[in-house]
């Protein structure tokens, strides 16, 4: 009987487990970034630049992962934690940051 699953997170995880989830996520989280970036015409879909975003992607995963695991986030929230801090990048995960100690300093 096969089992039912409540999210595409859940069933990934079944599939292929919780570390290939991850980098689905922060991938999916690059290339919505790679493609605004096509859509304004700063780059082509196919260029060699996509090449240069899967290392960020996967920097990004472990940040999020090590985050979402600080924060004690359970398996959806992380994964959609780790796909919009490969959305922002590392310059956009910066700022973010500095924003935020920022408030708790000042």
């Amino acid at each position: 009987m096969p089992e039912k699953y409540n999210s595409l997170v859940e069933l990934l995880n079944a599939w292929f487990g919780g570390a290939f989830t991850t980098l689905i996520g922060a991938c999916v989280g690059r290339f919505m970034w790679h493609a605004q970036e096509v859509r304004k015409m700063r780059r082509k879909f196919f260029g060699r630049e996509l090449l240069w975003e899967m290392p960020i992607a996967i920097g990004m995963a472990l940040i999020g992962e090590g985050l979402a695991s600080w924060l004690q986030f359970g398996q959806p929230a992380s994964t959609g934690l780790i796909a919009a801090l490969a959305y922002l990048g590392p310059r956009g995960a910066e700022v973010l940051f500095m924003r935020w100690f920022g408030a708790k300093v000042g």
